[in-house]
C-alpha cells in the first residue's frame, strides 16, 4: 500500500503538469485562431490519433518501424560489444579500428542514408543498416569504458593465478561493464528509433516515418502530431522494456540510477 501511495505521488506531478500544458495549448490555439495546418489544438490531434488506429492504418506501419528499430538495435549493439571486447583484449586493434569508428560516427547519418538506400534497396534491409550505424557508437563507446574501468589490483591478482585474457574479460571485466553496457542501450533503443524514421524519410513506401511525409505533403499537420505521439510512444515501451530486464539483469546494483555506471569499489 505504501509503495502504491509512493508510485502515485510520483506520478502525480508528472501528470499535473502534462494536463496543464495541454490545457494551455488547446487554449491559446482557440483565443488567436490559429490554423490547424500550422500548428493544430490537441483536441484535432487526438482525433487524428484515434482515427488512424481506428481505421487500422497506424498499427500496421507501427510494428514495421518498430521491427526495423529493434532489428537494427540488436545488430548494432551485438557488433558495439564485439568491437569493444576485441579492443580490449587485444589493445594494438584501438589504435587501428577505432579511429574509423569515430570517423564513421561523425558523418550525419541523414547523409549516408541516400547511398545506403541506393545499396541496399528501398526494402527493410537499409532501414536496418541505418538503425544498426546509428546504434553502434554509444554501446561501443560505454563498452569499452566498462571494460577499461576494472580495478588494477584486481587484474593483478587474476594475473598471478595465471588467469588468462579470457577468464579476466569472462569473469571481471564483463560483469564489471554490465552497468556500463546498459548505459549505452539506453541510448542506443532511443537512437534506433530516429535511425528508422531517418531511414523511411529518405526511401521507403511503408512505415511511420512514410505516414509522416504523407502527412507533410497533404498539410495535415493533426495526423503529423498523432504520428508523433506513435512514436513517443514507441520509444517510451522499448526504453521501459529495456530497464526491466536491466532491473532483472542488475539485480545486485538497484541502488544506480536507471542508464548510469555502477561507482567502483575502493580498496
Amino acid at each position: 500500500m505504501n509503495a502504491l501511495l509512493r508510485w502515485m505521488r510520483r506520478q502525480f506531478v508528472p501528470l499535473i503538469v502534462f494536463v496543464l500544458f495541454i490545457g494551455g495549448w488547446e487554449a491559446i490555439i482557440r483565443a488567436l485562431q490559429v490554423e490547424s495546418f500550422l500548428v493544430p489544438a490537441p483536441s484535432a490531434v487526438i482525433v487524428a490519433f484515434v482515427r488512424g488506429f481506428a481505421q487500422a492504418n497506424y498499427l500496421g506501419h507501427a510494428a514495421i518501424t518498430c521491427f526495423q528499430a529493434v532489428s537494427g538495435f540488436l545488430l548494432g549493439s551485438a557488433l558495439g560489444i564485439a568491437i569493444a571486447v576485441m579492443v580490449v583484449v587485444f589493445p594494438a586493434l584501438e589504435r587501428i579500428v577505432y579511429p574509423y569508428i569515430v570517423a564513421l560516427q561523425t558523418v550525419p547519418k541523414v547523409a549516408v542514408a541516400p547511398l545506403i538506400v541506393v545499396w541496399f534497396g528501398f526494402g527493410m534491409e537499409s532501414k536496418v543498416i541505418i538503425v544498426a550505424l546509428v546504434s553502434l557508437f554509444p554501446v561501443l563507446v560505454n563498452v569499452m569504458a566498462g571494460l577499461k574501468s576494472v580495478d588494477q589490483d584486481r587484474l593483478d591478482l587474476l594475473a598471478s593465478l595465471s588467469a588468462s585474457r579470457w577468464q579476466i574479460l569472462r569473469f571481471l571485466r564483463f560483469p564489471n561493464a554490465l552497468p556500463f553496457l546498459f548505459a549505452g542501450l539506453n541510448t542506443a533503443i532511443v537512437f534506433a528509433v530516429i535511425g528508422a524514421i531517418v531511414g523511411e524519410f529518405v526511401g521507403a513506401n511503408r512505415g511511420i516515418g512514410f505516414l509522416i511525409l504523407q502527412a507533410n505533403f497533404s498539410l495535415d499537420i493533426a495526423a503529423a502530431f498523432a504520428l508523433f505521439m506513435v512514436l513517443s510512444i514507441m520509444g517510451v515501451t522499448l526504453h521501459s522494456i529495456l530497464q526491466a530486464i536491466q532491473r532483472r539483469v542488475l539485480f545486485w546494483n538497484r541502488t544506480v540510477e536507471a542508464g548510469q555506471p555502477a561507482p567502483r569499489d575502493t580498496p
